[in-house]
């Protein structure tokens, strides 16, 4: 019987396949910007949301060169999809790019790059919650985070981080326990939670 971990560590190695493929950390670093891998692959937490997540800094900001990398990624032709949201203004100050990639066995992955400013509130945020998350890891907590989100259907949207805190930080061990615990701690929007 394949264990929760054997399945996660497959689904990652998927994952770097689609990042090998699509050149995105050259791609990015060819117009100057630094480019971190950040969320669940970060994390070895990956296991049944074919997502991956980038957050990218360039120095100087420049929107033409956003649009630069954008376009050599759309090269590829297992890129099906991409989209484009200006929060500049916002508080977020970025350019939340999601492509959609299609894997040789027709599975679509969704490859968030999420351009920042670097006077953002955010910039370096989630580059800390991925290694403060990891540094607290533990195979019995990381079996328990597999094991949730594992039992979450792909078409309930939740929040990693809420499975992360919910099980690190309250110890919650189980699927049932886990919607308990999200009824009694709603969404918050973007979740600055660290351990």
């Amino acid at each position: 019987m394949t264990t929760i971990i054997e399945i996660a560590e497959s689904m990652q190695q998927d994952a770097w396949k689609v990042i090998n493929d699509t050149n995105i950390i050259q791609i990015w670093s060819s117009i100057g910007a630094t480019i971190n891998l950040v969320g669940s692959l970060k994390m070895g937490l990956l296991v049944n949301n074919r997502d991956i997540d980038f957050h990218i800094y360039t120095t100087p900001f420049k929107l033409s060169d956003s649009f630069s990398a954008m376009a050599k990624l759309a090269e590829n032709r297992f890129i099906k999809t991409i989209s484009y949201n200006n929060l500049l203004g916002a508080e977020d100050k970025c350019i939340e790019w999601h492509a959609f990639y299609e894997d040789k066995d027709g599975h679509s992955w969704q490859i968030d790059m999420i351009h920042i400013l670097n006077e953002s509130v955010y910039a370096g945020h989630f580059e800390k919650v991925a290694e403060r998350i990891s540094a607290v890891l533990t195979p019995e907590i990381r079996a328990n985070i597999l094991q949730i989100k594992n039992s979450i259907p792909i078409e309930k949207k939740v929040m990693g981080i809420q499975v992360y805190k919910a099980v690190i930080e309250h110890g919650i061990k189980d699927i049932d326990s886990f919607w308990q615990w999200r009824e009694q701690n709603p969404d918050e929007g973007i979740i600055t939670w660290i351990p």
